[in-house]
Order: C-alpha cells, then structure tokens, then sequence
C-alpha cells in the first residue's frame, strides 16, 4: 500500500453509532463523524424517534448530545422517549419555540423566545447554546419550522450555509429533521447536507402500513444502495437492510438429506442435497405441506434444526395432521429441533421477514427452511418483479450458508390443466410436480421429481399416499401413461375395461 493511500485512510473521519438496528449495517459501520445529515420523511414515519436513538446512544457512551426541538415541547418529546421505555433523566433537550406559536409566553418548558419571528436571531441563540454545551452530537428538529421563520426561500438557504459553515471544523455530528413540507424537491438543501436519508411510508390497501428507508446521498462513504423495509416498535425504530447473497459465502461438507422413506430418497438419487432449494408444486391438498413436513422432521430426528414458516395454514392444524401421520413434532419442538413460525403477510413487511430468517439460520444453525407457500409470500409483496428480485437473494443467500429450503407453491386448479400466478421454478435447484389423478374409481395422488441440478434423480411417476404409518410412496406408475392429465389411460387393455364404463 503505497503513502499516498495510508494518509488518505488515515484522514478518513472516524465512524460512530447511530444507536438505530441495522441503521450501520446499512452505513458500512455507522455515520461518519463531524458531518451535517439530513433525514427527512412525512409526519408518522419516525423522524422523532431515531434523532432520539441518535441522542441517546452519545449519552450512554458519555458523550456530550443536545436535541433542539422548534415544533414539539420537552414534554411531548419526554412523553414519546417513555413510550419506548426510555428514562428521560439524561436527555438534554432544548426548546425554541416562538411567542406567537404559544398561548402562553410564560410556559415554564419554554428555553427561549425569540423576540422577533426572524430566523437569524434564531440562529444566533442556537449557535451561543452550542457554544455554551459543546456537544459531539446534536439535532435541530425541525427545518420546516425554520423554514417559517424565514422572510423569502433564499435567505432560508443562506442561513443553513452559514450554519453548516460554523459547524465547519468543530467536532459535532449534525442531524436535521425535515418533514418534507416545502413544495416540490429541496435539491440545495440536499446539496448542502453531507448525507441525505429519507424515510417514507408504503400505503397499503390492506394490513399494517410498510415503511421503508433510502440512503440517497453519503459523501466519500460506501452505503447499501436500495429501499429497506423498517419498523417502529417498543425499543425504537427497527431497520432491516437488503440482503445481498454475495456477501454472505461460507463452506459446508457436501451431503444429502435423507426424507426416512427410501423410495421416496431414491427419486432424488439418495436424498436432496444441502445447500439446495426445492419448489414442491401442486394443486391445493394432494400433499406439499405433508411432504416439506416429512423431511424437516427427519431432519429434526437426526438432531439438524428445522422450521417451518406458514402463511396458508394455522399451526394447531399443521402440527395435528403431522401427528396424525406419525409424526411427533411435538417431541421435536420441546427437544429445540424443530420450530413452526405462523407469518401474517398483512402484518409482516418482505424484508422483516426475510431478516427473519436470516437470523434464525445464522444465530441457531437452521438446516432445513420450509416457506409453506410462495402464495403468502407472493401477497405480502408489492410487486411480482420485487418478489423474484428478493426471492433470488433468499435463495441464493440461503444455499451459501448450506440450508436446505423448501418452497411451496400452490396451483389454481384441481385436475386437468393447472396454472400458476408466477412461475419462480427456474430459480430452485429441485422441481418437484405433485398432481391428482383418477385411477379405478378413486382420485389418487402421484409425485415427480422433473429436476434436480445437482447428481442424478429418477425420471418415474410414482403414487403417493397417506396410510396409518405416515407418507407411503409406491413404485413406478408402469400401467398408466397420461397420469399428469389427471384422467390416465391404462397400458393394461383388461384393467381398462373393469375401470371405465361402456
């Protein structure tokens, strides 16, 4: 590494935490220091509350951090501070309201009053408080309210100038707050911060409202381009950052998973192997939920962590059909081995989910991952286009850490031609066809492994069915042909005499 480039690393500003979750993964390890940012959002996206997490992280480290509030009161910020279970006994909180915007001149929460509606002499009082407290950390909540204050557009714009200019050199990271009130695209005030974050809310017809966050701007710095998806919970506002697979890449022993029904284990040439997805495609009921079951509890017997994410179906009546095949999942579940998780997609945001998981296979081991259906994850996406793009990264994201992953994908139809509202078979290693079919009086159900990336697998049709002792896979159809139009003809002329009327 040559001198030029140590210096050059050397004079890079040191970054510090900005006390929101996921906030620095996004920021490539957090703000850098000393500079002016700017977060903007409409009311109800949680401006507020992050500028408060900003504060209270420098408070904890010992750091000296003021909030400048020039629309709430301290009383209404301390209020909000609590709801998140917050104490308030250390927040430093200074108010600048004017005299016309109270009722009252004398409020006793008021710090200053300004004697003229005129932003420099707002100013002025800000930048002698800052002189006064010298924070490392502070925040001016908010420009709009400036913005009033101001006579005309371009002595608003000149006056944050000569504020970022007396910021110049001095040791305090800046935060403004904007509620995006002016008309149209302040681009110069964008201009003038060194990183411009936004906030917006992602209006849904039905169900909790999304929320997401875009790093639009951060000078000289590395940043997670892209919309993420965030909460505002108890504790705080919660960021879940865009998963990008390359970034996660990891070793495994080659292996194969085996389901514990050997003719089932040789369609897939001995099992399916780890690091692997599999799309199990059918109508509704002929058995792709039973089937995921089946190898996840295997899994879980062996002593692999499994779990099952469910959109379609209630947990009590997945766990009371699996008990009812044989299946003791519920030994599994106390054991640690095997977990169900119920998703709302009305309630839970893509990206929350897919952190989600994430989580779950990096903290705990997870071997096996079932997503019961693609359908609930299809309706909790705003896009088809959004949902390939992010199901890509899961996939992929997922196969690197080893995980098997089964994804379930639910067909209109019963028999006959069936269709599908997206066709995502192209992005799993394993396509799996599960069908009904009318055979001697009966409706019966037959499985297809149609492909498998990796090592060899059967190219058979076998039948498939629910007996006392669980999932039963019989041998090849040989006496059919036409099983997958669901009204087979049988190569046998006698068996079709005695199966079909005259």
């Amino acid at each position: 590494m040559t001198n030029c480039m140590l210096t050059a690393i050397a004079d890079l500003p040191p970054r510090i935490d900005t006390g929101v979750q996921g906030l620095n993964d996004i920021l490539s390890g957090g703000l850098p220091s000393g500079q002016m940012y700017l977060l903007e959002g409409i009311p109800g996206t949680g401006k507020t509350t992050v500028a408060l997490q900003f504060i209270r992280t420098a408070i904890k480290a010992g750091e000296a951090a003021l909030y400048v509030t020039l629309s709430e009161s301290k009383r209404e910020l301390e209020a909000s501070a609590r709801s998140h279970g917050w104490k308030n006994e250390d927040l430093s909180i200074a108010e600048f309201i004017p005299e016309e915007a109270s009722l009252s001149p004398d409020q006793q929460y008021t710090v200053f009053h300004p004697s003229e509606v005129e932003l420099a002499f707002t100013i002025q009082k800000l930048t002698e408080l800052i002189e006064e407290r010298k924070p490392t950390r502070l925040v001016i909540d908010s420009l709009s309210e400036l913005r009033l204050l101001a006579a005309d557009t371009m002595r608003y714009r000149r006056q944050l100038l000569a504020l970022k200019q007396f910021f110049a050199g001095r040791d305090t990271t800046v935060l403004l707050l904007d509620d995006r009130s002016a008309e149209g695209s302040d681009m110069q005030l964008q201009s003038i911060a060194h990183g411009v974050f936004r906030l917006d809310k992602v209006p849904q017809s039905y169900g909790a409202t999304r929320r997401q966050i875009e790093i639009l701007k951060l000078r000289g710095s590395s940043f997670r381009e892209g919309f993420h998806d965030y909460t505002i919970e108890t504790g705080g506002v919660r960021i879940y950052p865009r998963l990008i697979a390359n970034e996660h890449e990891s070793t495994f022993p080659t292996e194969r998973a085996k389901s514990g029904i050997p003719s089932l284990d040789s369609m897939f040439g001995g099992g399916i192997n780890r690091g692997s997805s599999t799309l199990l495609i059918g109508p509704t009921g002929v058995g792709k939920s039973t089937l995921a079951m089946q190898f996840a509890y295997a899994a879980a017997k062996r002593g692999d962590r499994a779990i099952v994410y469910a959109f379609d179906e209630v947990l009590r009546t997945a766990r009371e059909r699996a008990e009812d095949l044989g299946l003791a999942v519920g030994e599994e579940i106390k054991r640690g081995t095997l977990s169900m998780s119920q998703v709302d997609p009305a309630e839970l945001s893509p990206g929350e989910f897919i952190w989600q998981i994430k989580s779950d296979v990096e903290e705990k081991d997870t071997r096996i991952l079932v997503i019961d259906s693609l359908n609930g994850f299809l309706n909790a996406m705003t896009g088809e286009r959004d949902l390939l793009l992010q199901l890509h990264e899961l996939i992929a994201f997922l196969n690197q850490k080893g995980v098997i992953t089964f994804i379930i994908l639910t067909q209109h139809g019963l028999v006959g031609n069936m269709h599908t509202e997206i066709d995502v078979s192209y992005l799993a290693d394993t396509v799996v066809l599960l069908r009904y079919f009318e055979a001697e009086g009966e409706i019966r159900q037959v499985i297809s492994v149609l492909k498998q990336r990796i090592g060899r697998h059967e190219r058979t049709l076998r039948e498939f069915k629910f007996g006392e002792g669980g999932l039963e896979v019989g041998g090849p159809l040989k006496e059919f042909r036409g099983v997958l139009t669901g009204i087979p003809d049988s190569i046998n002329p006698a068996l079709n005499a005695t199966t079909r009327p005259e």
